[in-house]
């Protein structure tokens, strides 16, 4: 059905040649080339995640930060001037810029690099996360504007964003236990920080795939995930893959101090923002694999490993 969908909504921005599949899994996004030469990725999205207006807003602000000079994806109207085009079928499309680059590394693998080289790439990350949070604070988002909020509720909540993880099958009952407790005792301190919390606009989902590296170039790609939270979830998201890293301290100490030369952090608090994707990954990844899988464990170990250590350290 992809391949159909892709050549109708190719139509809507005024054709070309034969999209080329790249990635199926959250999305559908295709590598494409307009008829004006325009080189872009088409997106498929997911059916019954974001709203059409919330992927509308997402490229608003997309577009927002492209113009302001962040290395994102600019967001290509379609041929009728829309950011967005709802296929046949329901499914809503959109097309962003090319953006160039290969990930910083894979899920579950080693971070390639020297450890000098990973604290220097950190550090230039943190510092590009304090560009984007400025720049969204510049912006002025139009009415209508809606995104997901990855605040209290959506982290913690009885129906979280990313689904009920303490509901996660591989947990025993000791874990879920743990779990309960972290989730009690950082929702209370979450209703502690918000009152002048650095709260907006976020990525939230940090991952390696997330982050291409172009020569000295970094730029950053996939907002689907995006909304209203805790900007130090961004850095929370940003360090999950890399907890069992070596240089793990010396990472997070390099993300922080490129971030904080830029724009205020409370670095003590990543830490719980960690746990946080931790909990939320836990829950993503229950529909998402097989029943049995090994993953599903490995989720919740390191979401259970990470609420013990923020526990132990209340």
């Amino acid at each position: 059905m992809t391949t159909a969908e892709a050549a109708e909504a190719l139509a809507a921005w005024g054709g070309g040649p034969p999209p080329r599949l790249i990635k199926d899994r959250e999305n559908a996004v295709y590598e494409v080339y307009l008829t004006d030469g325009t080189h872009a990725a088409l997106r498929l999205h997911r059916p019954g995640y974001q709203s059409a207006d919330a992927i509308r807003s997402e490229l608003i602000w997309t577009g927002g930060l492209a113009t302001a000079g962040l290395p994102v994806p600019r967001p290509v109207p379609g041929a009728q001037g829309a950011l967005i085009h709802t296929l046949t079928t329901g499914r809503v499309a959109s097309v962003v810029e090319w953006v160039a680059g290969r990930p910083l590394g894979e899920a579950w693998t080693p971070l390639p690099g020297a450890p000098a080289e990973q604290a220097n790439t950190f550090h230039r990350i943190g510092a590009l996360l304090a560009r984007l949070h400025a720049a969204t604070d510049a912006l002025t988002l139009p009415p209508g504007f809606t995104r997901p909020a990855w605040d209290e509720d959506g982290l913690l909540g009885d129906s979280p964003l990313w689904g009920r993880f303490w509901e996660n099958p591989a947990l025993t009952m000791p874990e879920r236990a743990t779990l309960d407790a972290a989730r009690s005792e950082a929702r209370a301190r979450l209703q502690a920080l918000r009152p002048g919390a650095d709260y907006g606009l976020i990525h939230a989902d940090l991952m390696r795939e997330n982050l291409l590296v172009d020569g000295p170039t970094l730029r950053l790609i996939d907002f689907d995930d995006s909304g209203f939270g805790f900007r130090l979830y961004d850095l929370g998201t940003l360090m999950i893959q890399n907890l069992d890293e070596p240089a793990y301290p010396d990472l997070l100490a390099a993300a922080a101090a490129g971030y904080a030369s830029l724009r205020p952090l409370d670095a003590p608090l990543i830490p719980m923002f960690v746990m946080l994707r931790c909990l939320a990954s836990c829950g993503w990844a229950v529909p998402r694999l097989p029943p049995g899988s090994p993953r599903l464990r490995d989720y919740a170990t390191r979401a259970v490993r990470q609420a013990e250590a923020f526990l132990a350290a209340t």
